[in-house]
């Protein structure tokens, strides 16, 4: 069973109520508040520490940002690659993930950060590949507007190919570094990409040496049509959102394996994971007691927000109980599975803002999972062996007292069961997750 901390470099977890929760740190800033987490994770044997990330604060809701701020809306967005390195420094088998956007840095760029957080790491990497959501994000970055839903992913196809061609640019032998001789590297083992496409150009040759597990994996998350089309493509770790029902998550499950296999891969390299809420404490009676708390936290306001920002709409142009019309609907142009989600799960063809703070869950956990030991592992076997997942990315109410929980009480009823490892299988991440170590091919 493959475990993924699903972390942001801010002042909230992706519950963005969590920072208000007695029992979260206030230092989310620190160094370490992040070698803390990294080590909980670590002890209990989670795969990857995944850190989530956006390139604006959400401000798109009334055409403001004070509300971001005064309430704590992921206001702060600290780099993530930056955090992940301090992560890394503090633990020796814990993967480690971030995000970097296709539509808004080069491939070379991208290629070499990750290339190089890999060897720091010792093959620990990888990359979520994503291709951002909103105008915002465009407007930090020097332009006007965001980029159509599917032409960001026309592009993003033709940034992984640039990018995976300057990571395979080395053979895995290359590296001598023969001091009698004075022969550094093999010349012949090291090739100049070349790269004259549609959306880049790049030359090369790359500047980073393979790493001991040859390239930091591919985490992708991408849940609309064409989204999926580039999860089957490219993506290794795929986080696939938690299912309207169990039978709409085999679905999924389904619809990304044979995905996999129509572009010639292996099934079994894609592992597909579900975001899950985890609640949990010795009793079910105490757990249940926390997310009664939990529940009391979270505003409409945080909701309307972060629909705002992952659709690129603001929300608060329309009245609360004002019905989307089908125009407007039609020209979200940021996470068009969450709009379809909600139009789904609602019923509703012409859903209000009410409607889809409700349906989304957006600011609240989504059909978390609630429980002792007992009830959380009865209910993560039942995805874990009906054909909904090969794992989860386990989402925290509250930081590190909700990883220190799954910890303590979920993994080892996990382990009792035969449905989670007692150890790392080695010390690279595509070991541990059980994908092949890539070879370089030319």
């Amino acid at each position: 069973m493959v475990m993924v901390g699903f972390l942001q470099a801010q002042n909230c977890t992706n519950l963005v109520s969590s920072w208000r929760h007695p029992e979260s740190r206030k230092d989310s800033t620190s160094a370490d508040y992040y070698r803390t987490i990294g080590r909980v994770l670590e002890e209990g044997k989670f795969q990857v520490a995944f850190f989530d990330d956006r390139l604006a604060m959400p401000d798109l809701f009334n055409n403001d940002h004070a509300h971001t701020v005064q309430h704590g809306i992921r206001c702060v967005k600290m780099d993530p690659i930056t955090v992940l390195t301090v992560m890394g420094m503090a633990t020796s088998r814990l993967g480690l993930g971030a995000t970097r956007s296709t539509t808004y840095y080069e491939p070379f760029d991208v290629a070499r950060t990750f290339a190089t957080l890999d060897l720091m790491t010792d093959g620990r990497a990888a990359w979520n590949v994503v291709t951002s959501m909103n105008d915002r994000e465009a407007q930090n970055m020097g332009r006007d507007d965001h980029m159509e839903h599917d032409s960001r992913y026309d592009r993003a196809d033709e940034f992984v190919e640039v990018v995976m061609g300057h990571w395979n640019s080395w053979k895995d032998d290359a590296v001598v570094q023969d001091r009698e001789t004075g022969l550094f590297a093999h010349p012949e083992m090291v090739r100049r990409l070349d790269h004259n496409g549609k959306y880049f150009k790049s030359r090369g040759p790359f500047t980073v040496p393979r790493s001991k597990q040859g390239h930091p994996v591919l985490i992708q998350a991408g849940q609309s049509g064409r989204g999926k089309a580039f999860c089957s493509r490219w993506g290794e770790l795929v986080f696939s959102g938690s299912p309207a029902s169990l039978e709409h998550g085999r679905e999924i499950y389904r619809e990304l394996k044979d995905g996999a296999a129509s572009f010639g891969r292996d099934p079994d390299h894609i592992k597909v994971a579900p975001s899950a809420y985890i609640i949990t404490a010795a009793t079910k009676m105490e757990a249940e007691d926390k997310m009664a708390l939990v529940d009391t936290l979270a505003t409409d306001e945080d909701a309307l927000s972060l629909l705002s920002e992952a659709m690129n709409f603001d929300f608060g142009s329309k009245g609360i109980d004002e019905p989307f019309t089908d125009e407007e609907l039609d020209s979200i142009s940021g996470t068009q599975s969450m709009r379809d989600r909600v139009l789904r799960a609602s019923g509703l063809r012409n859903p209000t803002p009410r409607d889809f703070v409700k349906f989304s869950h957006r600011a609240r956990p989504n059909k978390p999972f609630v429980g002792g030991p007992k009830e959380i592992a009865d209910g993560l076997e039942e995805w874990f062996t009906t054909g909904i997942c090969d794992g989860f990315v386990i989402a925290a109410t509250h930081v590190p007292g909700a990883y220190m929980d799954v910890v303590q009480h979920v993994i080892p009823e996990l382990q009792r069961r035969g449905l989670y490892h007692k150890d790392y299988e080695g010390e690279t991440l595509r070991e541990n997750l059980g994908l092949p170590i890539p070879k370089a091919v030319w």
